[in-house]
């Protein structure tokens, strides 16, 4: 039986120091961190240069600013990655992609979000006190949504992911990456470590078989936003703890493992539930295709 294809393979013909230095799993995920942070810097003073994050600014406009903050570091470091040092086309994130895999991820977050809130509101959790149809909800699209998905898929599933997959195997890129996209959320207002598990699981698992099957940064991306957008613009609930202002005006009650609490509904077994059923289909359809891919010392 032939090996899973992965994205990136040492070149047999690289000396035994760039094996270490430059193509080892580890040494490149440092390099991506050193890029991005070189990039965030200098992304931050040129932004400032300009007077582009003065505080005067509209809102929609620090949105717009804080989208590219976020999010134009973590595409140019990631570009070089790929290109300069694995030397191969980014056919993760190619530009053919971005919109029919966007377009489809975003359809795939609204239904989930909403079939989590369909089961909160049959259990008598979720109630809708008002709406508020002028709710500012292009600054949520830009920050919460694309900001957060663009930004966070590449780190953890274009980088953290594929490439401890490539060393590890698919079982430990797993866990790793959801549980570093768990903890990440640990500093979020109202955090809990319950919280944080629950992202593990419910996002980390999901969003990494999700990659790992369709090999598409913009389908996880488009998932990422749209399950964002809809939990605070549209349904009026925290997004991982941050306070938002909806379309709608909704309450939670009941206990908080039910509610999800302060932090939102990402913190609900609901939640959990739906999402690890969504995830374990994902995982079947992995194992019967034969693409989970074994730690490097156990590959042919």
């Amino acid at each position: 039986m032939s090996e899973p294809v992965v994205a990136f393979v040492t070149p047999a013909t690289a000396p035994r120091w760039a094996r270490w230095l430059l193509f080892s799993p580890v040494a490149r995920i440092v390099i991506f961190t050193a890029l991005l942070v070189l990039f965030g810097a200098a992304s931050h003073a040129l932004l400032s240069a300009f007077g582009w994050d003065a505080k005067h600014a509209s809102a929609n406009t620090r949105a717009l600013v804080q989208l590219l903050s976020r999010t134009v570091p973590v595409v140019f470091a990631y570009v070089i990655l790929v290109k300069a040092l694995e030397r191969r086309a980014v056919t993760e994130l190619a530009p053919r992609k971005i919109l029919p895999d966007g377009a489809l991820g975003a359809v795939a977050g609204l239904l989930l979000f909403s079939a989590v809130v369909g089961v909160l509101w049959l259990l008598g959790s979720y109630h809708v006190l008002a709406t508020h149809p002028d709710a500012p909800w292009v600054p949520a699209l830009l920050t919460a949504g694309l900001g957060a998905g663009i930004s966070e898929e590449i780190i953890c599933r274009g980088v953290l992911f594929r490439i401890v997959e490539e060393g590890l195997g698919t079982a430990w890129a797993l866990l790793i990456s959801a549980l570093f996209f768990g903890a990440a959320h640990l500093a979020n207002p109202e955090a809990t470590l319950w919280a944080a598990l629950a992202i593990a699981i419910e996002a980390g698992l999901l969003f990494g078989l999700l990659y790992h099957l369709t090999r598409s940064l913009p389908l996880c991306i488009g998932l990422h936003a749209a399950w964002n957008f809809a939990q605070g613009t549209i349904y009026g609930i925290p997004v991982s703890g941050l306070g938002v202002d909806g379309w709608l005006v909704s309450q939670r009650t009941g206990p908080d493992w039910l509610s999800g609490g302060a932090f939102g509904a990402e913190a609900s077994v609901v939640a959990l539930a739906l999402c690890s059923l969504c995830s374990l289909v994902l995982l079947v359809l992995a194992v019967r295709r034969g693409t989970l891919v074994r730690p490097f010392w156990r590959r042919r």
